[in-house]
């Protein structure tokens, strides 16, 4: 979905939705109040169709063009036990009238469709909030499974809450009692009803979601009615039932960005358009050789679809020969890239020091998720940055970008292609759970604001040997860049000796000489030392003596903390890095100018140990590993401490 919308904006990343105004409607209307954002947490089984649900409302309110932010959240089991706590899966989408940076900390409203959805999120759940159950599930059986003595919804333990008791499954059923379905298969739409009593409450639009469910059923036709039928009585319900006295409006957020083009986007499907776009602006074709792995897959998914681009998908039986045939693409003149999570850089590791050796370009993108091992795998961490650093035999440098939200994903795409075009080299992409599969409005940028990253192979001889004939040197370097010639195979004269023995400066061809290989690993390194990366910008209006730093998926959490602390008074300084290796040239001196330096990070301290290393600045960590984002109020805090020490 796109919608238009202008004028920049910043606002407070606030804790609380706002009520705005109230407008009243005649006797026998429902009155309308206005918020200025809303956070909502759908939940239920694996099987309830809970992505599904948070998906569609998500693209009504991207349609409608309010700013939005969201966290799905599902067990790693293709199918955990049914109603059981480890089995639910949630999606939480926050939106608003205003610029806004995170999925929210607490939902506002609560939609539970079990009672395993009720007893995993209910801890998430302020008091006063709106918690819509669906009663049909809260059996004596389904109670027990999960713990509970007594049903919640008549001990009295949710009294400090608007509950509104929704008997979904009867409803859904009776809505689609002249279906023909039967009464297991109508029960299956209780997800669109529940959509669409929530699409009344906040005035969303409906007609995309109708269109969607049409074709998504186009070769069910029964089953496409029926799902519109049950989001259409969803809707009725709200709009005729007593329980639901108020509906909610929350505005286009008309001053929240330039003007453009949006739609929304998630991280994965951003860092699949630059790719595709990269491509295009270097005009070379982009090949894929990956294994699929959560969160990863989807970049292979999308990929896949756009043949139309000149794009080759390759999935590979392995993670080693999923890089090795990318390897491989490189070498032939392809933009080459490989997708994988924390386990499978383990398995690429050699051929990711052998693409250091040969010196060619290769996007490595790391969509990280909890570890060690297989960890969480459907959970997120940043905890993959050390092993992108060092993680290789021998002295094998590699850059690091890192993207800071769902819709950087593009951008941090194109400038790793950059960057391996540029200095012909293996670069690392560190993405995560939370910006793979989380979502928020991008602009569509026009052509004419990407890079030209177009290439120039090597075309002929380019070295004269001493008696005066000319040769193809393939290691003879650019004096700017330090990359080697990239040359085509099977171009006449330029026919040159490959590997991962050591190479002999200049001819490329196999060397032991100890002064040769000294030679060689210190001008690896400083090809990766001279990579050209922006000045950090530091966003520091009142001269604070704070300084907060982060790098990736951080950003929203750290940045809405900040504007809590300066809302309250606070001066705090904040840095945000995407190059990590080498990092910007003016970082040594940003951090001296403070007394304090926080790093948050969803690990133990990485950055925070290459921060202390490198300019011996006693940086300190902040550090979380529960496989959730850090949240807004919870930075804030930790922060205001620090201020305060």
């Amino acid at each position: 979905m796109t919608s238009q919308v202008s004028s920049p904006a910043e606002q407070a990343d606030g804790a609380d939705s706002t009520l705005v105004g109230e407008q009243r409607k005649p006797a026998g209307v429902k009155d309308v109040h206005r918020l200025d954002r809303v956070i909502i947490r759908f939940a239920g089984d694996s099987g309830d169709g809970m992505q599904l649900t948070g998906d569609r409302f998500t693209s009504e309110t991207a349609s409608f063009g309010n700013d939005l932010s969201t966290l799905p959240n599902f067990p790693a089991e293709i199918r955990a036990p049914a109603g059981t706590l480890p089995g639910v899966s949630s999606f939480q989408l926050h939106f608003a009238d205003h610029d806004i940076l995170t999925p929210g900390d607490a939902p506002n409203v609560l939609v539970a469709m079990n009672p395993a959805a009720l007893k995993a999120n209910i801890a998430d759940v302020p008091r006063g909030a709106e918690i819509i159950v669906n009663t049909d599930e809260f059996t004596k059986r389904a109670l027990q499974k999960v713990g509970y003595a007594a049903s919640p919804l008549d001990d009295g333990s949710l009294d400090g809450y608007s509950l509104h008791p929704v008997p979904l499954t009867t409803l859904t059923v009776e809505a689609l009692k002249e279906s023909g379905l039967s009464r297991k298969e109508a029960e299956r739409s209780k997800n669109m009803f529940a959509l669409g009593l929530l699409s009344w409450m906040y005035h969303r639009p409906t007609e995309g979601t109708e269109k969607f469910l049409k074709s998504k059923f186009a070769k069910k036709p029964e089953i496409a009615a029926a799902n519109i039928a049950a989001f259409r009585a969803g809707w009725n319900f709200g709009e005729t039932t007593e329980d639901f006295a108020v509906s909610y409006e929350v505005a286009p957020a008309a001053t929240a960005f330039p003007t453009g083009t949006y739609r929304n986007i998630s991280g994965n499907l951003a860092l699949s358009y630059g790719l595709v776009a990269a491509s295009r602006q270097a005009d070379l074709p982009l090949f894929l050789g990956s294994y699929p792995i959560t969160p990863a897959s989807d970049i292979l998914h999308e990929l896949s679809r756009h043949k139309n681009f000149g794009v080759r998908t390759f999935q590979a039986e392995d993670e080693i020969a999923g890089i090795g045939a990318a390897l491989g693409a490189a070498f032939g003149g392809s933009l080459a890239v490989t997708t994988t999570s924390g386990p499978g850089v383990a398995l690429k590791s050699e051929t990711i020091g052998l693409a250091v050796s040969m010196e060619l370009p290769l996007l490595v993108l790391d969509i990280q998720r909890g570890g060690p091992s297989t960890g969480l795998p459907t959970k997120t961490e940043q905890a993959d940055l050390l092993q992108a650093m060092f993680g290789r035999n021998g002295e094998a440098p590699v850059p690091i970008v890192a993207p800071r939200t769902p819709a950087d994903c593009f951008d941090a795409a194109i400038e790793a292609a950059r960057i391996a075009l540029t200095y012909r080299t293996p670069v690392f992409l560190l993405s995560d759970g939370y910006l793979a599969n989380g979502s928020e409005p991008w602009r569509i940028p026009d052509i004419d604001e990407l890079p030209d990253l177009t290439v120039q192979f090597a075309q002929g001889p380019n070295h004269t040997l001493d008696d005066g004939s000319e040769v193809f040197w393939p290691y003879k370097r650019d004096p700017q860049t330090l990359a080697r010639p990239w040359a085509i195979p099977g171009t006449p004269g330029l026919e040159h000796r490959i590997g991962g023995i050591e190479k002999q400066d200049g001819t490329g061809n196999i060397s032991y000489d100890p002064a040769n290989h000294d030679f060689m690993v210190r001008t690896r390194q400083a090809k990766i030392d001279g990579i050209d990366v922006p000045d950090l910008e530091v966003d520091d209006p009142h001269g604070a003596r704070t300084l907060v730093l982060g790098w990736g998926s951080t950003y929203g959490p750290i940045t809405a903390a900040v504007r809590r602390l300066r809302g309250a008074g606070e001066s705090i300084a904040q840095a945000h890095l995407r190059h990590l290796n080498p990092f910007p040239r003016n970082l040594g001196a940003v951090l001296k100018r403070y007394d304090r330096v926080v790093i948050p990070e969803m690990n133990l301290g990485q950055l925070a140990t290459l921060v202390r290393a490198k300019y011996l600045v006693d940086a300190h960590s902040y550090n979380q590993v529960n496989g959730m984002p850090f949240k807004a109020e919870q930075l804030a805090t930790a922060l205001k401490e620090a201020i305060d020490g």
